[in-house]
């Protein structure tokens, strides 16, 4: 399998777009992982792959000199249903590309392949139970198959990440965020190496 093939394997599992990029054109930020404490997202500390329970930008940098190719994957989806009870199902589907690309790499013997996504995996995949196993009780977590940590965590400049693949972000911005014919996305990334 070659890294064409790895694109076409996001786009089967339900992305709208793929893109193999130079990891070193991925911007991560301290300033954009400092957002997640202050001024505070809801999911702050609420699982492992969130703040601060991350390694954050300095490490993800790190990672970027090891591993030289990235993975972009997008989804396209109307903005009103980011904004209903679907956003859940989008974001688990999201973060299940982004494994099963990741998974497919390191079998390719791409061994240190690396997924991240949007949002916090407590709120997609344990959003019915009170606390994270792997952090109340030190125990294993639910879904290690399809949860990987968040992008914001990392400082990932999601919209210069679009930019870097040539995606429009223009989606119909002119019109309302609930619009029926509104359209938005929502990306992750898996880092190859």
């Amino acid at each position: 399998m070659s890294l064409a093939e790895l694109t076409r394997l996001a786009i089967a599992m339900g992305a709208s777009d793929a893109a193999i990029i130079d990891s070193r054109e991925i911007s991560a930020e301290d300033g954009l992982a400092g957002i997640c404490k202050e001024p505070g997202c809801e999911n702050y500390g609420l699982s492992p792959s969130c703040p601060p329970h991350v390694s954050g930008p300095a490490a993800f940098r790190q990672l970027q000199k090891k591993l030289a190719y990235a993975m972009a994957v997008r989804l396209v989806v109307p903005s009103e249903s980011l904004l209903s009870g679907e956003r859940r199902e989008i974001m688990r589907l999201l973060h299940e590309i982004v494994a099963g690309v990741e998974q497919a790499a390191i079998t390719m013997g791409y061994t240190q392949s690396q997924a991240f996504a949007g949002g916090s995996c407590k709120k997609i995949f344990c959003p019915d139970h009170v606390d994270c196993r792997r952090l109340s009780e030190y125990g294993e977590c639910r879904h290690p198959l399809h949860c990987r940590p968040s992008m914001s965590g990392f400082g990932i400049n999601v919209p210069e990440l679009q930019k870097t693949c040539g995606w429009s972000g223009n989606l119909g911005a002119q019109k309302k965020a609930a619009d029926a014919d509104s359209m938005s996305w929502v990306a992750g990334l898996v880092l190859i190496g």
